[in-house]
């Protein structure tokens, strides 16, 4: 994989309904603020539970876990905390730091969703989709080494997938002590890859596993699917206009990199890592074919210049920083993902493409991951790695859900099933984008994937369990809590999965 994401969709939220099982010792409930006070009172209305078992008592009782802040949310208790862990899982004496993760608790008796965008955690309250459908809690992890979430001295070497997937591990056994119903977890883009990492090295820990557009590129060096797809990928007027677009920025590189310069003085801008701002300024036009495929769906394709050699200069960079992003490969874009690009050139891999509407107006073609991490940092490749997760999914899934979009490019080279599988589904929503969700899903998969669900986590209703066309949501959606793809609305103008 490679360069960053933006976002798609939108949000939801249920308004403080007490649990289909009714107001129990770990209920939250509308009627009351969520923050505790200084004194050390709990608000025994909003947790449903008496004084001496506060929820947050209950989990700050947990050895290594601290309190960041408690912010209010109507019908929840949301908390920001703090978890030691070890630098390495396998010489847990070896050191260890805090790993930040929130936890939006509901209720005990209601599942638990495990969701992680496989970057930074977002500090306020919402819900992955997977939460919503089964009105549960849910827990979100930051990724170790995305800051704050960082050892220091920072081993490098202890940033892979099996250590990320043990740092789950030991968070799902410290909650589950308390949120002792089913768990599922889940994620989109590397929050899918990550959610699926951790059930191949722990599968016994969830009770279901549901991944959004998750990209599976088992041979780094074999990327021809990626090729495959863009030559098909939307309409053919749409695919004229795009490739118009980035050959002009190719071929005005001269005034448009001046124009560049002036851009980067202006906001502070460097290019010390990838080298020059040459090479920034290709990279940026080399993803923009792929950037817009990820986050725009076809109808959008009336905003690109349809005759680009007559188009301004203005409008050539308006488009292609509206898309891709000009500053995505300076110093200041690209430090708070030195962690994603180092896994992508050491264990996940990253796509190649050849774009030959280009011709050899490229210089440096689509530049590896290497290009992109401070060259103090070593890296050497894993191409184990990949396969051992691919292989395992194909003969081993159970309980696993994958949803891709048809229109997204990470989705060229996915994750699929095999023999072994066992209760496991993988559907494409038609027209979709890296924003792809159950709810875009044709009708007949949309309630197959969400009586899943329901199921795995343990609250599918009997009307559900006698006919799966009957499955939806148990919580309202809401506009301030439901916020789909949060962790990619952050990251529009690089390619990032």
């Amino acid at each position: 994989m490679r360069k960053a994401l933006r976002g798609v969709l939108s949000l939801a939220v249920l308004i403080g309904t007490v649990s289909a099982t009714g107001a129990s010792a770990g209920a939250a409930t509308a009627a009351e603020p969520a923050v505790k006070q200084s004194s050390g009172l709990s608000s025994n209305e909003s947790s449903g539970e008496s004084s001496s078992e506060d929820i947050k008592d209950r989990i700050l009782a947990i050895p290594g876990m601290s309190l960041i802040e408690e912010k209010p949310y109507p019908g929840y208790r949301f908390f920001v905390l703090n978890y030691t862990q070890p630098v390495d899982h396998r010489h847990p004496s070896k050191g260890t730091f805090q790993q930040r993760l929130t936890l939006l608790h509901k209720d005990t008796t209601r599942p638990t969703v495990f969701f992680t965008s496989g970057y930074n955690v977002s500090t306020n309250p919402s819900r992955s989709e997977p939460t919503q459908i089964v009105d549960g809690n849910q827990v979100s992890l930051e990724y170790r080494f995305f800051t704050p979430s960082r050892p220091a001295p920072a081993d490098w070497s202890k940033l892979d997938i099996w250590q990320a997937a043990s740092d789950q591990h030991r968070v799902f056994k410290a909650l589950k002590k308390i949120y002792s119903e089913n768990w599922l977890t889940t994620g989109g883009s590397k929050g899918g890859m990550t959610a699926t990492y951790f059930e191949r090295f722990y599968p016994k820990d969830m009770d279901g596993v549901v991944a959004y557009v998750a990209p599976n590129d088992v041979v780094n060096k074999e990327d021809s699917a990626y090729d495959r797809f863009f030559a098909r990928v939307g309409t053919e007027e749409c695919r004229d206009r795009l490739s118009g677009v980035q050959r002009e920025a190719l071929v005005r590189r001269e005034p448009l990199e001046k124009k560049f310069e002036a851009y980067a003085a202006e906001n502070g801008l460097t290019f010390d890592t990838v080298g020059t701002l040459d090479k920034a300024y290709e990279a940026v036009v080399m993803d923009y074919v792929w950037a817009y495929w990820q986050y725009s769906l076809l109808a959008d394709c009336d905003s690109i210049p349809a005759d680009a050699p007559n188009a301004t200069d203005q409008e050539i960079w308006d488009s292609v920083d509206g898309i891709s992003g000009f500053s995505a490969y300076a110093d200041q874009g690209l430090a708070n993902y030195t962690p994603y690009y180092y896994q992508a050139g050491t264990q996940l891999g990253s796509p190649d493409i050849k774009q030959p509407w280009l011709g050899n107006l490229s210089r440096y073609g689509y530049q590896p991951p290497r290009n992109f991490v401070p060259r103090s940092i070593p890296m050497k490749f894993q191409p184990s790695a990949m396969r051992d997760v691919d292989s395992w999914v194909r003969n081993n899934a159970e309980h696993m859900l994958y949803v891709y979009g048809q229109n997204d490019p990470w989705g060229a080279e996915p994750f699929r099933l095999g023999h072994g599988a066992r209760d496991s589904y993988v559907y494409t929503v038609p027209g979709g984008n890296h924003g792809s969700k159950v709810a875009g899903l044709v009708a007949d998969e949309k309630a197959k994937a969400t009586a899943a669900i329901l199921r795995w986590a343990g609250v599918a209703p009997a009307a559900v369990e006698a006919d799966p066309a009957k499955a939806k949501p148990l919580a309202k959606f809401d506009a301030r809590l439901d916020v789909r793809d949060a962790e990619l609305q952050r990251d529009r103008g690089t390619l990032r999965p």
